[in-house]
């Protein structure tokens, strides 16, 4: 009998920004960095203990085929969630909301490539 081990493996929904009202109430902040490829938008500061909620975005005009596009989302999503497993994110947990926008450099980019402009990203930011 084999045993199951439950990995974590996703980021967890309460961490996930969705609603289309708080992608446009990040966009409207204007506060922005951008490095590699990956375009980072971070919203506004937090008032109150309110979990950081995360967006990932490449659009159809990045690539016509959604596997390129998905592949992209995914290693974004992958090396954000790892940053914040070890706690290494910085002061972006100062922030409502980020939102990292995945643009044409960055489809070839393989994951240690985009770990790196994450990381750096994440370092820009100003609390």
């Amino acid at each position: 009998m084999a045993c199951c081990v439950l990995v974590e493996i996703m980021l967890k929904k309460e961490y996930r920004l969705k609603k289309k009202s708080a992608f446009a109430a990040t966009y409207r902040i204007k506060n922005s960095f951008h490095s590699g490829g990956i375009t980072l938008f971070a919203g506004k500061l937090k008032k109150e203990d309110y979990p950081l909620k995360v967006g990932f975005v490449v659009s159809k005009k990045t690539h016509k085929r959604a596997v390129k596009r998905n592949r992209l989302k995914r290693l974004m999503r992958e090396s954000f969630r790892i940053l914040q497993k070890n706690n290494d994110i910085g002061c972006a947990d100062k922030f409502m909301s980020l939102i990292f926008v995945g643009h044409e450099r960055a489809l070839g980019k393989s994951f240690n490539e985009v770990n790196k402009i994450i990381k750096k990203l994440l370092g820009d930011l100003k609390c």
